[in-house]
């Protein structure tokens, strides 16, 4: 008998292993031990996210107690959320494989044709976004067209188009290159100033909480029928408990200042729908084989093709309606918009909050809990008056450590299988 066949494990062991894995899931530390075997296995999730965010604040909470003041945290929630939509574009170009590096200039470009569309041609406002976002996905169908049928790399088409949109800003613009929002219109004013009342935000924190206990309950239920473990009732509790006192508390603390801002509320909003899309749909099953492995993917049946077009055009449109929303936070639209930090931040955010750069693997929360690191870096190197060149340096060191994180997960996932 040869060394491989002697060291096989054999199918009564095998069967031995899944009965301590059916017993551990099932009992009252299942969900503990669920989760230490998905980090030992690579399947580190937001942790690593999570336990940055912490020590950030920690740290600038203790250099400057500013920080976490509830008013300090509203308006870093408003200013999250314009490169944060952007950002959930990004998740879904990067879960296929690619990239597009244009996000930062459509987002410009989108800013000045809403300005020029409604200032300066009396469009009613609602006409001139629709029209923005139309154009950023007509960018979108241009990459695919590129990368689909010429072989064009993401990386090469992005980047020409990247130069081709940042002529077509400053073009639009014109000679006077800057365009003032009408001040105190309700554009500017979501963008500004319009809190979630206080009610409905309590409300709402309840919604997560009974989501993952319903959902819960009925993927229990189908595993059950299935001969398949399932989560026990009391881990549904706890964690849909958990969550819900997590979110009341946030709620009840952003409340004590200006309250929870309605633009950060449809950013989350925008988040859930995505995060639903890649995870329940067909579309966001099949975009996660073409990112693991497109020939396998191709011949599994997958329209391929179509796949990179959904993904292109939805990281323009995301991008277009992100250069809008940064045109009502800064109630205006300019040659600035767009330029900058923008397009690197976008992506940063994707990557930092936990979506693969080697495809297959992302959430939509990833933007969330990206641009929210991001900006808490901001925010805290603003209120203790250091050089924005810190900023610059410590995102990229932290950029750096989130892909070092994934590359060794990924390691620790593959030779976990082979195990």
């Amino acid at each position: 008998m040869s060394n491989e066949t002697q060291d096989a494990p054999q199918p009564s062991a095998l069967l031995d292993r899944a009965d301590i894995r059916v017993k551990h899931a099932t009992g009252v530390g299942g969900a503990v031990t669920a989760f230490i075997d998905r980090v030992r296995s690579g399947e580190l999730g937001s942790l690593p996210v999570i336990a940055g965010l912490i020590i950030i604040w920690t740290v600038f909470t203790v250099l400057n107690p500013v920080f976490l003041s509830a008013d300090n945290l509203v308006n870093l929630l408003f200013d999250c959320s314009t490169v944060g939509v952007i950002s959930l574009g990004i998740v879904c170009v990067l879960m296929g494989g690619q990239i597009d590096l244009s996000v930062g200039s459509m987002s410009g470009f989108a800013s000045a044709l809403v300005g020029v569309l409604w200032v300066n041609h009396d469009w009613p406002v609602l006409l001139a976004v629709v029209v923005a976002v139309a154009v950023g996905a007509l960018v979108g169908v241009i990459y695919s067209l590129l990368f689909n049928r010429f072989g064009m790399p993401s990386f090469v088409a992005t980047l020409a188009g990247l130069l081709a949109i940042l002529g077509l800003q400053l073009y639009v613009l014109g000679d006077t290159g800057s365009i003032n929002l009408p001040y105190g219109s309700a554009t500017v004013n979501f963008g500004q100033f319009l809190i979630i009342p206080a009610t409905v935000s309590y409300l709402l924190a309840l919604v997560p909480g009974a989501v993952i206990l319903v959902g819960g309950l009925r993927t229990r239920q189908r595993r059950h029928a299935a001969n398949l473990s399932a989560s026990s009732v009391g881990s549904l509790l706890i964690r849909g408990l958990a969550i819900t006192v997590l979110l009341e508390i946030v709620v009840a603390y952003l409340n004590r200042g200006r309250g929870v801002p309605l633009m950060f509320g449809a950013f989350l909003g925008l988040a859930v729908a995505m995060d639903y899309a890649l995870k329940r749909t067909r579309w966001g099953r099949s975009m996660n084989a073409v990112g693991g492995n497109r020939e396998a993917a191709r011949r599994a049946g997958i329209n391929v093709g179509a796949i990179y077009t959904s993904a292109f055009v939805l990281c323009s449109s995301f991008a277009a309606l992100g250069g809008v929303l940064s045109a009502a936070r800064l109630a205006s639209a300019s040659t600035q918009a767009g330029t900058g930090d923008v397009n690197l931040n976008a992506i940063a955010a994707a990557v930092i909050g936990g979506t693969s750069l080697f495809g297959g693997r992302g959430s939509a929360y990833s933007a969330v809990l990206g641009i929210i690191v991001i900006q808490s870096i901001a925010s805290g190197l603003t209120l203790l008056n250091l050089s924005s060149s810190l900023r610059y340096m410590i995102t990229g060191a932290v950029l750096a450590i989130a892909v070092i994180v994934d590359s060794l997960a990924r390691q620790s996932r593959v030779s976990h299988g082979r195990a």
